[in-house]
């Protein structure tokens, strides 16, 4: 759609009207991308509202905090009633599946430690819903993200969102420069969820009060071995609980009941010192445990990258930056040196424990709230 270069430019960057500015609005049922849905067909937007049907959703249909099963469909679609607009809902489940389920569960049976939140926004929401929004001859996405995507002298810039409680930046670190032309985050500038909650009760929406997504959407309580011995029933082999000085300890059910940095449930009990799972060695069907000082970890490989600087990253032998390893951890000082376009080396200035393979690494400008991308840990 071409722009008028007359008319000043809408909240969303557009040269035109907002009535002739169309915007998907992923609705993953919640409050966020409702409000965000509610806020854009408020201000005279053209919005088309989107829910995916990510997974069989037929036990989940009466569970309410994880997102895109039954009733999270059934509030979306309620929503876009309320506000007056169109909603569609797409079958994505056999794309879900490849993209990102059988990937889980591939990687928790290699020792790894995977978050399909970040694979399902690369490979899910961020390319084929995506894809299915230009084909509907939309100006751009939205989403309830907390993250903020700011215009710099080079183009847009992702960035942090204000409230540091609620930023999603290291679920979004694979989002690519041209992903982001198109992505739009009308939340990640609020002060807090609260902010939120008040703009939903102000449009009257009936998802005000509806709790936040806790789970991994098709992982119920939390129990990934269950889903992981559902998905691969034969893949899951007893072996030993051995000690890194080599003792064997005990025995165990499987090393996918086991994760990096793990303390409680280890089954070893009567021992004097706390120990902990500091390795997880698939091929030999052992966990390996020790004492908590083995944890740490100065030094991180990590491939995939997605590169957002101004400047490719290979232009330089070492960047001063700092990293997210897990998404609950503030960020710390590092160094990255890049390897090639893709696999670099990050040398953390303290070191962290629990580190795993399967965990992003997430970039951030130590001067800024400005994200630099992220990529994969691994072991070589």
């Amino acid at each position: 759609m071409a722009l008028d270069s007359t008319h000043p430019v809408n909240s969303l960057g557009f040269a035109k009207p907002p009535s002739e500015t169309r915007v998907v609005v992923a609705m993953s049922g919640g409050v966020d991308s409702s409000v965000v849905a509610a806020l854009l067909a408020d201000q005279g937007y053209d919005v088309v509202g989107v829910t995916l049907q990510l997974y069989d959703h037929g036990a989940a249909l009466a569970k309410k905090g994880a997102c895109c099963a039954g009733i999270d469909i059934h509030d979306a679609r309620r929503v876009a009633e309320e506000r007056g607009f169109p909603h569609y809902v797409l079958d994505y489940e056999n794309i879900f599946k490849d993209a990102v389920i059988d990937e889980f569960a591939d990687s928790y049976l290699a020792g790894a430690t995977p978050v399909p939140c970040i694979r399902c926004n690369e490979r899910v929401k961020f390319k084929d819903l995506l894809q299915t929004a230009k084909d509907l001859e939309a100006d751009c996405m939205a989403t309830g993200h907390y993250i903020q995507r700011l215009v710099g002298p080079n183009g847009p810039e992702l960035h942090s969102a204000t409230d540091a409680t609620r930023d999603q930046s290291y679920f979004l670190f694979s989002t690519t420069q041209e992903q982001l032309d198109f992505l739009r985050f009308p939340l990640g500038h609020l002060p807090s969820k609260d902010a939120t909650r008040e703009l939903a009760a102000e449009y009257g929406l009936s998802v005000a009060d509806k709790p936040d997504s806790q789970d991994i959407c098709f992982v119920p309580n939390g129990d990934y071995a269950a889903v992981i011995q559902k998905l691969r029933p034969d893949a899951v082999d007893p072996g030993e609980i051995v000690h890194a000085d080599g003792r064997v300890l005990g025995q165990h059910e499987g090393v996918i009941h086991y994760t990096i940095g793990q303390r409680r449930g280890l089954g070893i009990g009567g021992l004097a010192d706390p120990l902990y799972v500091v390795r997880l060695d698939v091929e030999s069907r052992q966990v390996i445990v020790g004492p908590k000082e083995l944890l740490a970890t100065r030094t991180i490989p990590v491939r995939e990258i997605n590169w957002l600087g101004d400047e490719p990253m290979t232009c330089r032998d070492e960047w001063h930056i700092s990293v997210k390893v897990r998404s609950t951890r503030p960020p710390r000082d590092a160094i990255l040196r890049p390897l090639s376009d893709t696999e670099a080396e990050i040398e953390l200035m303290s070191a962290e424990e629990g580190v795993s393979p399967g965990q992003a690494c997430v970039f951030y400008d130590t001067e800024s709230s400005r994200i630099f991308g992220g990529g994969w840990i691994w072991r070589g």
